[in-house]
């Protein structure tokens, strides 16, 4: 495990009520209600979830790094995204896991640089890469 030599930002929200709660930020740019999917015995309907949360995070930070490796390498990105998707599901013995696929789109690269714009992304830049090495399965494919 590796942690930063030097903390440049700290992120800070609180949940209550979990699942089926509400969350906020420090600074009130998050603030809504959280709800259970349907696919996991809840209500759903308007509100968020944590899969969601980290669906997103992990995308933008991911986007991020790729962009990142892409202006270290000097390779002129006019447009990318990536999507994320978190699944979650029973894990054995007990308990719940998380599985991850990130689709990243990088128009006009050629194929073989966008895969190592990617594959230096993962490996070297992104913290949630980092924090989920080994711990998570991230399937990250060029679509």
């Amino acid at each position: 495990m590796s942690n930063p030599t030097k903390v440049l930002y700290t992120a800070t929200a609180t949940a209550k009520g979990g699942r089926e709660g509400h969350i906020h930020s420090s600074d009130g740019v998050l603030d809504f209600d959280l709800k259970v999917p349907k696919e996991l015995g809840g209500p759903g309907g308007l509100g968020s979830n944590p899969e969601q949360l980290f669906a997103a995070g992990y995308a933008a930070c991911f986007e991020g790094a790729v962009r990142y490796v892409a202006r270290e390498k000097k390779v002129a990105l006019k447009e990318a995204s990536v999507t994320g998707h978190v699944g979650i599901g029973p894990r054995e013995p007990t308990g719940f896991a998380i599985a991850v696929k990130l689709e990243v789109s990088l128009p006009g690269i050629d194929p073989a640089v966008a895969q190592e714009l990617v594959d230096v992304a993962h490996r070297d830049i992104c913290p949630y890469s980092h924090a989920t090495r080994g711990n998570v399965d991230v399937q990250i494919s060029l679509v």
